[in-house]
């Protein structure tokens, strides 16, 4: 024991490692910038939320959260438990589950509901498939159009996927091996409205999985889907609420989503090396604290904003006129859509996209079609409007002046 008493008592984190000297705050302050050192560039996202462009920048509370969070061990499952309940009492649900992802949040309510059908344990996910297994229900109904990349995330559990067009296929599909159906809400096509997909699959005691991963602003549909009623609702953690990109968002009823977590990390189960670190967990509760004091006007009045000044810096160009779109679902936020006579200015928007893209730091944009330019102004840093107007200038003014000799 005396050894114990020769160690020295640790009260904050940060003097378990030293106390650093003037000299060596300077010095960190130059090593710790890991981009210079890989030799990765900056990007100024004036695209939108995706996942290649690293999505959002989290608020400085965020940041800090996340921070803190990393000085110190606690039991993952008491963090996770309580992150939930934190969470689904601020976004009126029943059950709330930090996953790593969109993605993630997707497989681990597969996992869930194949499990809830077989009454199988998670070691026994992913399903095996074949006549004469075990644990034969694993079919999730999907309508056609809402068919997408991400069910991979279903298919490592082991589920099949069916393919329904109509209102009739829909009623017609559910059998004895259905387990769970997915709706895609950004997506625009499909015969089948949310009211109706919901009444079937009840009616057939299956649980309904809603993919909103990009689906924020506005704030409110952070509980409107778990409010129609839809059983497990998946949202991004790094896009419109914020969070640490690599984390997510399982809401819905409180069965399923228990189900849920025990196929998520630490557990070994198919969620196990879809692990959410301590930092990310406290991250996603700060985005969700920090989402919730914001206002959807107010956001909206700031985008268009930083839309106006870009458009100010170009307006005088020949045939130049302006509108915002915004997406009726998925990153509801608006899209300045700027056109020019691309032939009397003598540069087409893909290539000023791409002279853009080329500089240092790359400026990414939104969309580049025909004689019209997208810019997307809700992933910029305060301040960045005002150099994505004057590099947008910079590219547009020479090619102008040229065009005219």
């Amino acid at each position: 024991m005396a050894s114990l008493g020769a160690l020295p008592m640790l009260g904050r984190a940060a003097d378990a490692f030293g106390a650093p000297t003037a000299t060596a705050k300077a010095k960190s302050s130059l090593d710790d910038d890991y981009y210079a050192k890989l030799n990765v560039g900056r990007v100024i996202n004036a695209r939108g939320t995706f996942t290649a462009l690293t999505a959002a920048v989290m608020p400085p509370q965020v940041q800090r959260a996340v921070a803190r969070a990393a000085l110190h061990p606690v039991h993952l499952q008491e963090l996770q438990t309580n992150a939930g309940v934190y969470i689904a009492q601020k976004l009126k649900c029943e059950a709330a589950l930090v996953s790593a992802g969109a993605s993630t949040s997707l497989t681990l309510a597969t996992a869930a509901a194949i499990q809830g059908a077989n009454g199988c344990k998670p070691p026994d996910i992913p399903i095996a498939i074949g006549p004469g297994q075990k644990y034969p229900k694993h079919e999730v109904i999907v309508q056609r159009s809402h068919r997408y990349e991400y069910d991979h995330a279903m298919y490592l559990c082991g589920a099949r996927v069916v393919e329904v067009v109509t209102l009739d296929d829909y009623k017609q599909a559910f059998g004895p091996n259905t387990v769970m159906t997915n709706f895609f809400n950004s997506s625009q096509s499909g015969k089948i409205g949310y009211q109706d997909w919901l009444d079937v699959a009840h009616q057939n005691n299956i649980p309904c999985h809603l993919d909103a991963a990009a689906d924020m602003p506005p704030i409110e549909n952070l509980w409107k889907y778990t409010g129609m009623g839809f059983d497990f609702v998946s949202f991004s953690g790094g896009k419109g609420i914020r969070g640490p990109q690599n984390a997510g968002l399982l809401l819905g009823k409180k069965k399923w989503i228990d189900l849920a977590a025990q196929n998520n990390n630490p557990n070994q189960a198919v969620g196990r090396g879809m692990k959410v670190a301590k930092e990310q967990i406290v991250g996603m509760v700060a985005a969700v604290d920090w989402v919730l004091e914001q206002n959807d006007d107010a956001m909206q009045k700031e985008w268009t904003r930083r839309g106006d000044v870009i458009w100010r810096a170009v307006k005088d160009l020949p045939g130049a006129s302006h509108t915002f779109v915004t997406e009726a679902i998925a990153n509801h936020a608006p899209i300045l859509m700027f056109t020019y006579d691309a032939d009397a200015v003598g540069i087409k928007p893909v290539e000023v996209a791409a002279k853009l893209r080329a500089q240092n730091p790359s400026i990414e944009t939104a969309s580049a079609r025909g004689n019209t330019l997208g810019i997307s102004t809700w992933m910029l840093l305060p301040g960045e409007e005002l150099i994505v107007a004057r590099e947008l200038r910079k590219v547009l003014k020479p090619a102008k002046t040229t065009a005219k000799a």
